[in-house]
């Protein structure tokens, strides 16, 4: 998977109209808005278009369950981040070396001078990856999201779309990146506790979620109108020998949401929700045992010091030179902290799957028990 990408900066100069002075009129008039011409207003939120969107889910879909990824074109104007467009990454090739792979970033220059060429936004504003059931938290994501945001200067976000989730009716896309307490972090790469309490990061702090809005031309919302309307879209005679009431439209509401049995989707969910548990008990125990070794040589070493010194009284009453203490120091090596990433990840991946289970375990519960006073008599 390509990390990196090639952005082609377009300079935007604002125009401003001023009127020549009058008698009756000496004020300067500025015709046209103020725009962030420096990029110095920090994203509020992601404008995603129409075909963004359908573009994203079709290719999410195509190789449900696998993760793929693309890259996200567009420019962000006064704070809003509007994408545009977007291009799949590409995956391994079957070839005669297996273990080929296509150079990613060979294939984002010439898709973007592609774009460049027939006049389409070919900015790149950051990338999408596809989830399963919200298990987006990993190393990989981590580091390319780093990259993308350490070249375009915290104006990058990251697109998840969970496909399981969106087959229940609701459209799963979010809009994350770091925020700047995790990228001064990740800048030192030290995750240590000192490190952690100085940029007072915790796992809830490590992403910042924006919000995000889509975006259709008067085109296609006046065809979503049209489709609304059946009967603009039967053909004449098409459905001569069928009932008509049998025939659903495009846009007739789905009742599959009512079903009463309890999804599977919560059962995955608490299968991932114990697995991320049993991980997190493991890092907890690499923790405590790194600091039962640090109290060991603690241990250790003051009792060198303690001897050191009883030492140096015996050679100072007989006049002998004393032997330094910083030797001692030296011998004794406490082991370094291990990195508090793995443990932040794990806990952010934990709070997710709970805030999915309290989304959807909720209105499961409630259709049980609104199906059960109906069936009294």
């Amino acid at each position: 998977m390509a990390t990196n990408g090639t952005s082609t900066t377009i300079a935007t100069t604002a125009t401003t109209t001023t009127t020549k002075e009058s008698p009756s009129n000496v004020n300067v008039t500025n015709v046209t808005a103020a725009l962030d011409i420096e990029g110095n207003v920090p994203l509020e939120s992601v404008q995603l278009d129409g075909l963004v969107v359908l573009k994203i889910i079709k290719h999410c879909r195509e190789f449900f369950p696998n993760t793929v990824t693309g890259q996200l074109l567009g420019l962000d104007v006064n704070g809003v981040l509007e994408v545009t467009n977007c291009f799949p990454f590409p995956g391994p090739t079957k070839s005669d070396d297996e273990n080929e792979l296509v150079d990613g970033a060979r294939y984002q220059v010439d898709m973007m001078r592609c774009l460049r060429e027939v006049n389409v936004d070919h900015n790149t504003v950051g990338w999408y990856q596809s989830t399963y059931l919200g298990s987006f938290v990993t190393h990989k994501l981590i580091e390319t999201q780093h990259n993308y945001q350490q070249t375009f200067n915290n104006k990058s976000v990251v697109i998840v779309h969970d496909v399981s989730r969106s087959t229940h009716g609701n459209l799963s896309l979010r809009a994350f990146r770091f925020t700047q307490a995790f990228m001064d972090a990740q800048r030192e790469n030290k995750f240590t506790t000192e490190s952690l309490l100085k940029n007072k990061l915790t796992f809830s702090n490590i992403f910042e979620e924006l919000p995000i809005t889509i975006k259709n031309s008067h085109l296609i919302t006046a065809l979503l109108h049209s489709l609304d309307d059946f009967e603009n879209v039967i053909p004449q005679g098409g459905i001569s020998t069928l009932d008509k009431e049998t025939v659903t439209g495009p846009l007739t509401p789905n009742f599959d949401t009512l079903e009463l049995s309890l999804d599977p989707y919560i059962e995955k969910n608490l299968e991932f929700l114990l697995e991320a548990i049993d991980e997190h008990g493991q890092e907890q125990s690499n923790f405590a045992f790194w600091q039962r070794s640090v109290t060991r040589e603690q241990t250790k070493l003051q009792t060198a010091l303690q001897k050191r010194k009883q030492e140096n009284v015996h050679r100072l009453a007989a006049g002998q030179e004393l032997l330094p203490e910083e030797e001692i120091t030296k011998l004794f090596k406490l082991p370094p902290e291990p990195s508090r990433l793995d443990s932040l990840l794990i806990t952010a991946q934990i709070n997710n799957y709970c805030k999915q289970l309290n989304q959807y375990s909720g209105p499961t519960l409630g259709k049980l028990f609104m199906s059960g006073e109906l069936q009294k008599p």
